[in-house]
């Protein structure tokens, strides 16, 4: 049923997500949207290393996908790239393919297993993980051309 969707904690969320705006000088931007319901996702990212060192986001979805930008935006600092690709993939399993919730830190996910049986709202679910990692990839890119880049040392 859509009310088990749209549950307390969900809302309760959707209504208290940190980290929102944006970094002043973030290593990357990235936005994921949904085509389907409209929802819009844009975070800001510093890396130190392997390890998100800052975050911030704009988050103009529905109640999900601000549920799950909440989630990220609690977690996210301290993260490592691995780590958030993985819990994208783990996410991605549990809403299209019966996969477990995540756990440790991220084990407030498990509160999005009901969207498993709505597809027309993975998308916006997704939505903050898909973005996080392609700030993640732009900024390893950026630090593979500056390592190809750099003269090698002796």
């Amino acid at each position: 049923m859509l009310n088990d969707v749209y549950n307390k904690k969900i809302i309760e969320l959707a209504g208290n997500i940190p980290r929102l705006g944006r970094l002043q000088v973030p290593d990357a931007t990235a936005t994921a949207h949904s085509k389907l319901c409209g929802s819009t996702v844009k975070v800001d990212l510093k890396m130190d290393g392997p390890v998100v060192s800052d975050f911030a986001h704009e988050v103009k979805a529905c109640a999900l996908g601000q549920a799950s930008s909440s989630i990220m935006a609690r977690h996210v600092v301290g993260s490592s790239a691995a780590e958030l690709r993985e819990l994208r993939d783990t996410v991605r399993r549990m809403l299209k393919e019966n996969g477990a919730p995540p756990d440790g830190k991220w084990a407030e996910i498990a509160v999005l297993e009901p969207v498993r049986d709505y597809k027309a709202r993975h998308a916006s679910t997704l939505l903050t993980f898909d973005a996080v990692v392609d700030a993640i990839d732009q900024i390893e890119a950026k630090k593979g051309k500056t390592e190809q880049l750099a003269p090698a040392q002796s």
